[in-house]
């Protein structure tokens, strides 16, 4: 048995064999409060939450034209583009269930996202979260098409980390960003600081942010390829280090 939390690859294993075996076109994965959805093809391939907005933005757009999408810090580089090639504004906004709420609110936004897998529909709905209706909403979609796996496993794509994590003492992420905002340099990037510092570079991007929650500092990094990734992720930690030598990565506990 598992964790009921679809946005770690491990608690997709048995449905991606439950796909796999039964010949299914899809595997929809719900979390243990029905909240986020995870999404995996006949071919095993997970559809990432930022992923599913490109899909869900297309749509929307097509009905509320130029309107603005909302999407969380740690989303992909990639998401922006795609909703700009659909006609709408991108938002980026501070990861957060109730920031990205809130915003969605002041904005009049028809759609907003998180990495974490919240995914907020206002166009159609009421602007809350509810996993099984953004299954239905996805499913709609893929009904359209003769080849639903083909949609999904063709949306744009990158190399990228799952989250990380830095445990910290209490209090002491929110100085660690504040140091690196002062003194870490990242030739070439776009400096971000919507929610901690994000790099942005041609080929990828970089970020760290303090949680919300816990004492722990939130990495995540995207390359458009697998030597930009690493890069990214080298310069990154560098930076990390002069700041917090004894900085330890591990994989992100939800």
């Amino acid at each position: 048995n598992h964790h009921p939390d679809p946005s770690k690859p491990e608690n997709l294993v048995d449905l991606i064999r439950t796909v796999h075996a039964t010949e299914a076109e899809l595997g929809l994965a719900f979390d243990g409060d029905g909240d986020r959805l995870g999404v995996v093809t006949r071919g095993g391939n997970i559809i990432y939450p930022d992923r599913q907005l490109m899909l869900f933005a297309r749509d929307i757009l097509t009905r509320v034209k130029g309107a603005p999408i909302i999407y969380d810090v740690k989303c992909s580089q990639r998401l922006p583009i795609a909703i700009r090639d659909a006609g709408g504004e991108p938002l980026m906004w501070k990861t957060g269930h109730s920031l990205v709420k809130a915003k969605l609110k002041e904005t009049g936004a028809p759609l907003a996202g998180e990495m974490s897998g919240h995914i907020f529909f206002s166009e159609r709905w009421y602007g809350f979260v509810d996993a099984t209706y953004t299954a239905a909403r996805l499913l709609e979609i893929l009904s359209r098409s003769a080849d639903p796996s083909a949609v999904v496993d063709g949306l744009p794509t990158s190399f990228s980390t799952p989250e990380l994590n830095v445990s910290c003492a209490e209090g002491e992420p929110p100085k660690i960003i504040e140091r690196l905002l002062a003194e870490a340099k990242f030739p070439g990037a776009e400096i971000l600081t919507i929610d901690g510092l994000r790099a942005e570079y041609d080929d990828g991007f970089g970020l760290i942010r303090a949680s919300n929650t816990t004492p722990v500092l939130v990495l995540r990094f995207e390359g458009h390829t697998q030597a930009a990734l690493d890069r990214i992720q080298h310069d990154f930690m560098q930076a990390l280090r002069k700041v917090k030598p004894d900085a330890h990565v591990g994989a992100a506990a939800h």
